[in-house]
């Protein structure tokens, strides 16, 4: 779907963020972006999102150009909705922006809000709804405009254990039935080996790619005790401490 090519952020205080980063991503794939605090790994995902430039290097759109408004869709670690809007009127947002009126949208909405079952309450308010469903209406908000691309930044970090259990079980099932291409940003070894079809490993500023991880999973049952999960988890958790400075 793209490419990065010897990819360096710099920021005007010196700090350098991402150093010669490379990786082809493929249509489809669920990449995970696994590292430390700091590694740059949302420094990489606006870069992907268009809302920052490299300082070095190019990201590279396999029809070259840069996937027009609607085809990129971000989720950001906070939900960020509109207090005073209702569910289905805040996935409505980035169609609105773009001068859709709301009766021609009203299927699109509808449908997003199925996708992560959130019909029954598409006529509540923020205040009414928990954190997780607060960024089911996030991510519908996202997938509204059916884009090619889907980036999320720690999208289930301030979630507790149990909701966030079950959100990464609704994301890799969307996954699977879309065949979108996910970018995923995380911290968490063990959520990254569920998710993924695939794990970019950063390593400790300045960011760059220090492994790039295969996943095998199978489908069905509890892929969570299954005992390629198990392998992959220690395999990742090996990597980090051969790359992690002592």
């Amino acid at each position: 779907m793209f490419s990065i090519r010897s990819v360096s952020k710099t920021y005007p205080n010196a700090t350098i963020a991402l150093q010669n980063i490379s990786a082809d991503i493929a249509h489809g794939e669920f990449v995970a972006l696994l590292g430390p605090s700091g590694c740059g790994k949302s420094t990489l995902l606006r870069l992907l999102a268009g809302l920052e430039a490299p300082s070095k290097g190019a990201i590279e759109w396999d029809n070259a150009q840069r996937p027009g408004p609607g085809d990129i869709g971000f989720v950001f670690q906070d939900a960020t909705l509109l207090p005073w809007a209702d569910a289905a009127d805040n996935v409505y947002l980035p169609l609105r922006l773009r001068g859709e009126r709301r009766a021609n949208a009203a299927g699109r909405i509808q449908a997003a809000l199925a996708q992560v079952e959130l019909t029954e309450f598409a006529h509540a308010r923020p205040k009414a709804l928990s954190g997780g469903m607060k960024m089911r209406v996030s991510i519908a908000r996202a997938l509204v405009s059916d884009p090619q691309l889907l980036l999320m930044d720690e999208p289930f970090a301030a979630l507790d254990e149990f909701t966030r259990h079950r959100l990464q079980d609704d994301l890799h099932a969307l996954w699977l039935r879309s065949g979108k291409t996910i970018v995923f940003v995380t911290h968490s070894i063990y959520e990254a080996a569920y998710l993924a079809s695939r794990i970019l490993i950063m390593s400790p500023r300045p960011g760059c790619i220090a492994a790039d991880i295969r996943a095998a999973i199978p489908e069905g049952g509890n892929r969570r005790t299954s005992p390629e999960y198990a392998n992959l988890v220690a395999q990742i958790t090996e990597t980090f401490r051969r790359i992690m400075p002592a």
